[in-house]
């Protein structure tokens, strides 16, 4: 027997409520944390999560640079791009990256978690890293999370 007094619910885009949040990454695990925030960035943390809409909230993350990783992914993983001109593939470990910009190489992993289309290229834009303590979103009044 279905029960018809029960109906699922869909999210639209125009009910979904969304907060600032703040996390501080100084001492935490790339990876463990990349995959908190695409959690927070997708909206899979509230009871509204509709899969093909973009519920989630905005999420600022500070101090990048004091992002740990573990093992030897410093000296072994290896970013790659290419120009598109023959033998100009340039190639660079996590290390260098990280003295370049702690930014990219924590955004970079969040948006491998991300799905692959245009969803996830407008959920990207939700997320917000700064190297340091300082960050420009302070009239969001953003809440402070730990993770």
């Amino acid at each position: 027997m279905v029960n018809v007094g029960m109906k699922t619910y869909s999210a639209k885009n125009e009910n979904v409520e969304r907060k600032w949040l703040l996390v501080d990454a100084k001492g935490k695990t790339l990876g463990r944390l990349s995959t908190e925030i695409a959690k927070l960035l997708r909206g899979k943390h509230k009871p509204i999560f509709t899969p093909h809409i973009d519920c989630g909230d905005y999420v600022i993350v500070i101090n990048a640079g004091g992002v740990k990783v573990s093992g030897n992914k410093m000296k072994q993983k290896k970013y790659y791009r290419h120009s598109g001109y023959v033998g100009n593939l340039k190639v660079i470990n996590l290390e260098e990256m990280f003295k370049k910009s702690p930014e990219f190489v924590l955004k970079n992993s969040v948006k491998g978690m991300l799905p692959h289309n245009i969803l996830g290229r407008n959920i990207i834009k939700k997320l917000k890293v700064y190297a340091g303590e300082n960050h420009p979103h302070k009239a969001q009044k953003p809440e402070k999370i730990d993770i």
